[in-house]
């Protein structure tokens, strides 16, 4: 099993030491439901990102990054019409990497939640083909 495989989280609870990093509301779309009018699983995904580039824009940084791992916990499933409120979390900074973790709620539903996420975003340089350090930027927002 390679390195990679063997840091893959399960998440089924946010670890202590994460730390709000930006909060946002979607609109669930009528499309993005499955057959049996849940939500996607693949769309949980989108939202993820869509928080995680929202949160980037809101520091006016840069998108240079790849996702290293990601992986979602169904908690139960979202039905539609639904007022989903994603909130981003990070930890665990190194050098080029943080983990981020996410919260996906119905704010319908009094914020319970519907699946917990996790991703070890890179910060990455994809011109040369390497890793590059986390903006200051970003190194500061985790740590205030």
């Amino acid at each position: 099993m390679n390195r990679n495989a063997e840091r893959a989280i399960y998440v089924q609870s946010l670890p202590g030491s994460a730390k709000r990093l930006h909060r946002a509301q979607y609109v669930m779309r009528w499309g993005d439901m499955d057959a049996f009018g849940h939500l996607n699983n693949a769309k949980y995904f989108t939202y993820f990102e869509q928080a995680r580039v929202d949160w980037l824009v809101s520091l006016e940084t840069t998108h240079d990054l790849v996702l290293a791992n990601v992986s979602c916990t169904f908690v139960r499933p979202l039905k539609f019409p639904a007022l989903i409120e994603v909130e981003l979390y990070g930890a665990n900074p190194g050098n080029s990497s943080m983990d981020s973790f996410y919260c996906l709620q119905d704010t319908n539903e009094n914020s319970t939640i519907y699946a917990i996420g996790h991703g070890t975003i890179v910060w990455y340089d994809h011109k040369k083909g390497c890793p590059i350090p986390i903006p200051s930027v970003v190194r500061k927002a985790l740590n205030d």
